[in-house]
């Protein structure tokens, strides 16, 4: 197999990032072990830069080191993933509600335009999960960029890493793809009706009935 080619950026940064998507697509499923040789040779580096990426992935919790076995993609327990969607929950409607009280008109706007992509994602016919999940993604961290606190945003992009250990399982439920976009609905009218409380009430929701499909 020809040896990929790296980009100039840190060697072991873009190691990380190769790594990662390979975890987020589940070609590297949670539980799998990593074989550090055959990526070493795949990408045609020394082991030394691809064990440093691998320190990256697990300090993110995206990878398991075992002593005298290597490393391994991690497994996500329903408690842990109960605690991630409980902060996430936290995190992520206490922006709604900043939003809802502070975005401008053009900011608003913005959400609103993303909702229609995913709208149109998920209109009969067109329903591609991955592509379904990218928009929402998206939107979610939009808001979060207007909620304007790096610390917040900086907290949910490391949580949301681990959620996406499991997150596709979740939209493969029979219905779940048309449940999230009712919730994303109800998430807009309130932030379009300027309304803090009801914003901050519809992502609590959003993020149960995330966590209950994701179970």
């Amino acid at each position: 197999m020809p040896a990929a080619t790296l980009t100039p950026r840190a060697l072991y940064q873009e190691v990380a990032e190769r790594v990662r998507q390979r975890i987020f697509s589940h070609e590297l499923a949670p539980g799998d072990w990593i074989d550090e040789m055959k990526l070493a040779e795949v990408y045609g580096i020394s082991r030394t830069p691809l064990r440093e990426a691998l320190k990256v992935l697990a300090a993110e919790g995206l990878v398991t080191m075992k002593v005298r076995r290597g490393a391994y993609v991690t497994e996500v327990s329903r408690r842990d993933l109960a605690d991630v969607y409980h902060l996430l929950s936290l995190l992520e409607s206490d922006a709604a509600g900043a939003v809802a009280r502070c975005a401008s008109p053009a900011q608003l706007g913005e959400l609103q335009a993303l909702h229609a992509q995913l709208e149109t994602a998920a209109a009969p016919g067109q329903a591609d999960r991955a592509h379904f999940f990218a928009l929402n993604e998206r939107f979610h961290m939009r808001l979060l960029e207007i909620a304007d606190n790096r610390w917040r945003t900086q907290m949910v992009t490391d949580l949301r890493k681990v959620m996406k250990l499991n997150r596709y399982d979740s939209l493969l439920k029979t219905g779940r793809i048309d449940e999230s976009l009712a919730e994303h609905r109800a998430l807009l009218a309130a932030l379009l009706a300027r309304d803090a409380d009801a914003a901050t009430t519809r992502m609590r929701e959003h993020f149960d009935n995330g966590l209950e499909a994701a179970a």
